[in-house]
Formats: C-alpha cells, structure tokens, sequence
C-alpha cells in the first residue's frame, strides 16, 4: 500500500514532534481498524472508548518499550529523536517519561509512513500486540 496522498516529501527533513503529527493519525487507524476487524460491529461509544485505551500515552510508552529492541539502526534514530523532542507542554494527567517516549512512537509511525514503509509499520503494530498476551 502506498501512502494516501503520495506527494513527494524527504521524511528525513521533518522534525520529530511534525512527524509525530502524523504518526498519532497513523496509529489511531491502526488501532481502529483493528478494534473493527477483530471486535465486529460495537456502538461507536464504545469503539472510542476502547481507542482511547490504546492510544493514550501510557499505552503508547508501553508500547514502544515493547518494541524498542526490534528496531533497526535507522528506526532507533528517528524514535530517539522524537524522545528528545520538546514539546510546548505535557497534559496534566500525562506522566512526562510516558508522554515523550508515545511522542517518539508517534514520530517513528509519521516517518515510516512517509517513507512508505507500510508493511515495517504492519509487523511493528502486530508486535506491539503481542505485549497484552
């Protein structure tokens, strides 16, 4: 699969908390799709309720945590970019180490996306299912 919009970009050149812009988006359709072909048909209240579960930056910290060793060189250092990344503020509610390592996760969704890389992005959310077994 290629990228929905598929305009040229160097993914490269964007910095972390851009890429985790569009990697939160990237992921939350994974989650959702994924709630929909392995749940079937639920309320929507309840569809978000069960996304927001997986999405909220506890989750994501976990997440990442998870797959960190199976990272290549190249995909460390756009996750340990994003880590490093400043962002304007942490929500109140948000553990801050929790908050900059879903930020990194989200930056490494945005850039493997960018790149096209959807079947890297597929075996790592498949991954990161294997954490609640």
């Amino acid at each position: 699969m290629e990228r929905f919009f598929g305009g040229e970009c160097d993914p490269g050149q964007f910095s972390p908390l851009t890429l985790a812009f569009l990697g939160d988006a990237v992921f939350e359709v994974f989650v959702r799709e994924r709630l929909l072909v392995c749940g079937g048909s639920r309320p929507s209240s309840e569809l978000q309720r069960l996304s927001a579960r997986d999405v909220c930056c506890g989750a994501q910290a976990a997440d990442a945590e998870f797959i960190l060793p199976s990272l290549t060189g190249e995909e460390a250092a756009v996750y340990r970019r994003g880590k490093n990344a400043h962002p304007g503020h942490v929500p109140r509610n948000a553990d801050p180490s929790d908050y900059h390592k879903a930020t990194a996760l989200e930056a490494l969704f945005g850039y493997l996306y960018l790149c096209g890389k959807i079947d890297r992005l597929r075996e790592l959310f498949t991954l990161m299912q294997k954490r609640d077994e």
